[in-house]
């Protein structure tokens, strides 16, 4: 594919257009360059932006994709007229029919960031994250009641990773907890993970793609060994189908899909 670059221009971080930008692009065989130009909040830094995104055009030989959340208009009005990028206005795009709809003007303002940070889902967001840092890995036992979910598995089963994005996109206290030989040997789940059962879920892989991760971990080591890690694999699951707990594979599934299914499945239990 020729080569392409995609910038996220915004008022803000640029969060909210590369997050959706990058959903947009993955729909096509192309790997461009992406760069974030956050805080463009006036006409003069809007006219850098468009210097930079020029200059881009000039140095690939392809207009640039340019996604854009700005709010000011004076901002908005200097893309409009200098940028010799594909301009893709999100908010243009999206606002004005929802206006339209609503029967009402949207609030044109940038980010909220103010009015996120004192509501109480942005608290119990962040209480979540702390939350799932100091119960990563089975590092502490102390209030697990307190958990929405408890993920076990193998180790580099991809607890951790999981464990994260549920508690930074959903606001989810979740807990992991590796199930190692010992468990394995007493043919039981560890005995802090007892009591909460009904939290507990449990991530699997393939044994082949085990190796491979920990081997980039811990190369020529029993650890990694493919032959350990059908062990560890055999085991665990057959540790977690005598508990009852739910198993999903993590083989073939993104961190973002294995964390809405989880999510998804609290749901239906609640």
């Amino acid at each position: 594919m020729p080569h392409r670059t995609a910038f996220f221009v915004s008022d803000g971080t640029g969060i909210t257009a590369e997050t959706f930008a990058r959903a947009l692009l993955a729909q096509f065989e192309i790997r461009p360059k992406m760069v974030r130009l956050p805080f463009i909040d006036s006409a003069e830094k809007a006219h850098q932006a468009v210097r930079q995104i020029n200059h881009t055009a000039q140095v690939d030989g392809k207009r640039p994709l340019v996604f854009t959340t700005l709010v000011n208009e004076e901002a908005l009005e200097v893309l409009r007229r200098d940028c010799t990028g594909l301009l893709i206005d999100m908010f243009g795009t999206f606002i004005a029919p929802l206006e339209l709809e609503l029967g009402m003007k949207s609030n044109h303002r940038v980010g909220r960031f103010s009015d996120v940070t004192r509501s109480r889902e942005y608290h119990d967001r962040i209480e979540a994250i702390n939350f799932t840092l100091e119960h990563d890995d089975g590092q502490t036992d102390r209030s697990l009641e307190m958990a929405d979910v408890i993920l076990v598995g193998v180790s580099r089963s991809g607890k951790t990773p999981t464990s994260l994005y549920l508690a930074l996109q959903f606001g989810l206290k979740a807990a992991n907890y590796p199930l190692i030989p010992d468990d394995f040997e007493r043919r039981q789940l560890p005995a802090a993970l007892l009591p909460h059962k009904k939290k507990l879920f449990g991530l699997t892989i393939d044994p082949q793609r085990l190796s491979e991760i920990r081997h980039e971990r811990r190369p020529n080591s029993r650890y990694a060994s493919l032959e350990n890690c059908r062990y560890e694999v055999r085991e665990a699951e057959a540790l977690m189908r005598r508990a009852g707990i739910r198993v999903l594979s993590t083989t073939h599934k993104s961190i973002e899909e294995i964390a809405t299914l989880i999510r998804q499945d609290l749901e239906a239990r609640a």
